[in-house]
């Protein structure tokens, strides 16, 4: 369930990109899809943090999420 959400944000961000692009051109489009890809991937990994922090497990900075954990 959780890939399939993960599939229909990013699909419903590129066409709502497209459509921006189509009048605002390709830069806007580019932006527009990073900033709503971002916001929903941090948002992912902030709950994500609280759901470790809730069943007692130790919190890790980004460095070690990067060189240990396949996101």
């Amino acid at each position: 369930m959780k890939k399939f959400r993960n599939n229909l944000v990013i699909f419903l961000a590129v066409t709502v990109g497209t459509l921006i692009g189509t009048f605002k051109g390709e830069e806007a489009k580019q932006k527009w899809v990073f900033k709503i890809r971002s916001k929903y991937d941090n948002k992912r990994l902030m709950a994500e943090k609280r759901s470790i922090a809730r069943k007692g497990g130790v919190l890790l900075d980004d460095i070690e999420l990067a060189s240990y954990h396949n996101n």
